[in-house]
């Protein structure tokens, strides 16, 4: 990510994990999600992706 004025923010060099955090986070305060509720998505969320990974190891 660069800004308008090409300088890189403190981003550029986090690990993917790291930028897909914040561009979440970002997602649920600016939808004024309550925390809550994100929590509870999250649980189902984290549950798909740990089937997605246990049916490509088998």
């Amino acid at each position: 990510m660069s800004n308008e004025t090409g300088n890189k923010t403190g981003l550029d060099g986090a690990p993917e994990e790291i930028k897909l955090a914040v561009d979440l986070i970002f997602l649920l305060e600016s939808n004024e999600i309550d925390p809550k509720v994100a929590l509870e998505a999250l649980e189902i969320v984290k549950g798909d992706l740990l089937n997605k990974l246990e049916n490509e190891a088998s």
